[in-house]
């Protein structure tokens, strides 16, 4: 009971989200449906789209969680990178392409637009459940990127999830406002088109963060080094062996966003025997996951720092 609390606390963001674009999405399509809006069914489909990118990326979660074993000895957790990237392309495919058609169709053929009065409650009502899930993932985003700034914190952020809802409710706040001003400009000016354009403007909005999000993605499913401040926290831990020369280089890896692969080279003292160089390993290894809890994998290779540099060399040649 106890792991179940805790696995709900720590998908609060995906939750809120979930519940929140279930149910605008139901008044949205019924508000559509009603009115003819074609912003309201642009709206409604991005609140379906965003409800099954919530459920991906739980199930991303959930496969991630599996323990390593034979096929996969470094663990299953680039599934939730790579379920992210999917999330990325069903916002660009399904949500910002059905959103411009829509968008087009309704420019090429207007529809009068009924009473517009249930759209405006139900966008305010789908405004303060957006805005609550918006809020909710803006205060958890906040408090794990501390004292980062927000454009660096998303760029150096190793768990999707947290990032990729922010992205889709602030997506999802900017095109309620577009409806709202597209369903009142129609009516105003008494030309249906307009409601047209908003639908292909919240398509646009949808497809520069899709691309932005994909591109996040992709990153972190092709391979991320770990912060800066983690290799620093690597390296002085080797380096201050007394039986360590030199650390040659520190490389880091993600294989999940709390879970890190490190590869160190160093350069032994010459003096040290076989066991003795195995039990200072053992004992670099135990002081690592001791100093950064979060290194799954440590490998240590004692080499001369004359053939990690030219190694180093041959490579950059």
């Amino acid at each position: 009971m106890a792991t179940l609390a805790a696995r709900v606390r720590e998908n609060i963001v995906l939750y809120g989200a979930l519940a929140a674009n279930v149910g605008i999405a139901i008044a949205k399509f019924v508000a559509a449906g009603i009115s003819g809006s074609s912003s309201m069914l642009t709206e409604g489909v991005h609140s379906l789209v965003d409800s099954g990118n919530q459920i991906l990326l739980l199930y991303g979660q959930s496969k991630a969680r599996r323990a390593p074993d034979a096929a996969h000895p470094f663990g299953y957790g680039r599934e939730l990178y790579f379920w992210s990237f999917v999330v990325a392309i069903l916002i660009f495919a399904v949500g910002a392409g059905v959103s411009i058609y829509e968008g087009w169709k309704h420019w090429r053929e207007p529809e009068p637009l009924a009473d517009p009065m249930l759209n405006y409650i139900v966008l305010v009502i789908a405004f303060a459940l957006e805005g609550t899930s918006w809020f909710i993932a803006m205060r958890e985003f906040a408090a794990a990127k501390g004292d980062t700034g927000w454009w660096l914190a998303i760029r150096e952020s190793k768990d999707p999830p947290g990032f990729m809802v922010l992205f889709e409710d602030s997506a999802a706040l900017a095109g309620l406002v577009i409806a709202a001003i597209g369903v009142w400009a129609s009516h105003a000016y008494a030309d249906p088109r307009i409601d047209g354009l908003a639908s292909i403007a919240i398509g646009v909005i949808l497809a520069l963060v899709a691309v932005l999000l994909a591109r996040e993605s992709k990153g972190l499913l092709i391979g991320e080094r770990a912060d800066p401040a983690v290799v620093a926290t690597v390296r002085a831990v080797v380096e201050r062996q007394r039986g360590v020369t030199a650390v040659n280089h520190v490389r880091t890896i993600h294989t999940a966003p709390d879970s890190i692969f490190v590869a160190i080279s160093a350069d032994f003292d010459d003096s040290l025997t076989m066991g003795e160089g195995e039990r200072m390993i053992e004992a670099i290894e135990d002081q690592l996951r001791a100093a950064e809890p979060r290194l799954s994998s440590i490998y240590i290779r004692p080499e001369r720092r004359e053939d990690a540099a030219a190694l180093s060399a041959e490579v950059k040649a």
